[in-house]
């Protein structure tokens, strides 16, 4: 990341603002045993659909479980669904965008067909359809969104790629005999990063989404194993909405934070690293041609 990047992401209240409850969520969920003061699993029918207390901060379930307990919890779960399953797509997704993009002909063929056959269907269902194929598990969700997501990635890596290989320093390293892996890994990748890790960013939020709906359908991580999804579904008997919607409230507003944390990240990294929008907004000095 330039100097440029770094000014305009310092100067970015949504950069800061999205950073801080990124890393306020990341690390609630590292340091979940020292702060969640209960067990999560421990299950109290004699407290249960307590309201928010000291002894319980955001009150207990129908089964008399700490709901501060499960939140702290269950953002592992979510974290980690974003970020793994993310993490496939992006492998996946760069590795055959990048194919498609430089090699073209067949290959750029058959990968487009079957993102455009991924893309046919819509998201949730695909993902439904995957889960409910398989066991249900924390491993089947991950892979499950992981597969489902790269067909956008490959997208967008191979519209960069059609752009990039046709620059003079690409042809050029081509001309002077360098073998298309070095090309690729040495001046095609380095110039299409930057999209790819607004994406990346974009898409963990996503992913989150995904795993709480998952886990929502009770296709996701299986009980007692605390998810924002899961206990949002727990919660979602009426009797509970109308007495006790902290069993509810909570988990959701988790994940609405979750997810404008990273989409607010994400923002701020796509405005910082366009230099036409840096230009407009004054981080750097517009060209001349630009001024009126």
């Amino acid at each position: 990341m330039n100097e440029r990047a770094k000014r305009a992401l310092r100067a970015d209240r949504r950069a800061w603002f999205g950073a801080g409850v990124v890393v306020l969520i990341v690390l609630l969920a590292l340091l979940a045993p020292a702060v969640s003061r209960h067990d999560p699993l421990r299950i109290d029918l004699v407290h249960q659909l307590q309201a928010p207390s000291p002894s319980h901060w955001l009150g207990t379930d129908i089964q008399g479980r700490d709901v501060w307990a499960r939140l702290v919890y269950g953002a592992r779960v979510s974290l980690s669904a974003g970020i793994v399953s993310q993490s496939i797509a992006l492998l996946i997704g760069l590795t055959m965008g990048l194919m498609a993009g430089y090699r073209g002909g067949w290959i750029d063929e058959v990968v487009m067909r079957l993102a455009d056959v991924t893309l046919a269907f819509p998201t949730l269902l695909l993902l439904i359809a995957m889960a409910a194929a398989l066991q249900p598990s924390l491993g089947v969700v991950f892979l499950t969104i992981g597969l489902v997501g790269w067909a956008g990635m490959a997208r967008l890596v191979r519209g960069q790629v059609l752009v990039v290989r046709e620059f003079e320093f690409v042809q050029a390293s081509k001309a002077l005999g360098a073998r298309d892996v070095s090309v690729v890994l040495h001046h095609v990748l380095p110039n299409v990063l930057a999209p790819i890790l607004i994406a990346a960013t974009l898409g963990v939020a996503a992913a989150i989404m995904a795993e709480s709906s998952l886990s929502f359908l009770g296709l996701g991580v299986q009980p007692p194993t605390p998810s924002w999804g899961s206990m949002i579904a727990d919660g979602r008997d009426l009797n509970q909405l109308r007495y006790a919607p902290w069993t509810s409230l909570a988990p959701g507003l988790a994940i609405g934070a979750a997810v404008l944390g990273f989409n607010l990240l994400g923002d701020a990294l796509r405005d910082a690293l366009d230099p036409r929008h840096a230009a407009k907004s004054g981080v750097i000095d517009a060209p001349p041609s630009a001024r009126t």
